[in-house]
């Protein structure tokens, strides 16, 4: 391998968006998410410091899986804060969640689940 390899490079993460314009919604007014630029095919957003190109793929299906997360250091003022902006945390039958949706791993760490506009699934996570 040339160069520094990939652990020295930046990540860029990539989300599917079957509406651009209403994914770009969601993850600037919404999530609070910076643009750094914005074309007919992407959104690319400052997720601190890591880009996010939330990219336009017509008949876009969402994955059965959590596609995207934040490490965050207080899982339930998080929840809380984007609750009161409109986001809909989601439950799972029998995972034992709290009164936010947060759901506590028997190692410690706690997650609270939601979508984006296209069914997409994210999560906020605060390890243990």
């Amino acid at each position: 391998m040339t160069g520094a390899g990939l652990a020295a490079s930046k990540l860029v993460g990539f989300v599917p968006s079957a509406d651009l314009e209403r994914a770009r919604d969601f993850y600037v007014t919404t999530l609070g998410l910076p643009v750094q630029e914005l074309n007919d095919f992407a959104c690319v957003l400052d997720a601190h410091g890591t880009m996010l190109r939330v990219t336009a793929v017509p008949g876009h299906s969402p994955a059965a899986h959590t596609i995207l997360g934040w490490r965050v250091g207080d899982v339930t003022a998080e929840v809380r804060e984007l609750a009161a902006r409109g986001v809909t945390f989601t439950r799972y039958e029998g995972m034992g969640q709290d009164d936010d949706g947060v759901w506590t791993a028997p190692g410690g760490d706690r997650v609270a689940w939601f979508t984006d506009p296209d069914g997409n699934t994210l999560s906020l996570t605060q390890f243990g």
